[in-house]
């Protein structure tokens, strides 16, 4: 039992930490950099990245520490490790504030960003010749792009940020945790 909830514990804290790193990651280098950029090429990166994050790179470090927290609380609260169970428990709840933001905010922006605009084509135009000025522009209208960024952007950049405190605090809280449950062993 104390083996399993060391297995537990220990790769649901890997999982936030990838996650922590990964969100974290997006708002202090990725969305910065993106930022700089103009309005066809933020749209296309997000495009791209959007639809090549879809994989189990992703997926299995962040649907995994779901379940296994939940595991980990069970066998916390029935077996030796009661010590680190307020932790485990924060952690959890730390992980599906930033989980049910992803799922509630981050992804349905990025489903709008893919609503709103076709895939929009490398042809090498610039974003004035794509903004509506020929014969099948994004969306058939002037500024499509620029409209799909700004409804975007903010509100995207803001929950990232959210979700990377989340899952950084529940790391953090984790890693605590492992070590309690570590140290109760050993008295």
């Amino acid at each position: 039992m104390r083996a399993l909830q060391t297995v537990t514990l220990l790769v649901a804290t890997l999982g936030a930490g990838l996650m922590a790193g990964l969100f974290a990651a997006f708002a202090y280098a990725v969305m910065p950099g993106l930022g700089r950029s103009a309005d066809r090429t933020f749209v296309q990166a997000m495009q791209n990245i959007n639809r090549a994050i879809i994989n189990g790179w992703f997926l299995l470090p962040f649907l995994l520490p779901v379940p296994l927290l939940v595991l980990a609380t069970v066998l916390a609260w029935s077996g030796p490790g009661q010590v680190a169970l307020p932790w485990i428990l924060a952690a959890l709840v730390l992980y599906l504030a930033g989980f049910f933001v992803t799922g509630d905010v981050n992804v349905p922006l990025n489903k709008q960003l893919d609503n709103q605009l076709d895939h929009v084509p490398d042809d090498g135009l610039d974003n004035a010749a794509l903004e509506g000025s020929r014969p099948g522009a994004p969306a058939g209208r002037p500024g499509a792009i620029k409209a799909a960024r700004e409804s975007f952007e903010g509100r995207w950049v803001t929950w990232n940020i959210v979700r990377a405190l989340a899952h950084t605090a529940a790391f953090g809280t984790l890693a605590w945790a492992l070590f309690l449950h570590g140290t109760a062993g050993t008295g």
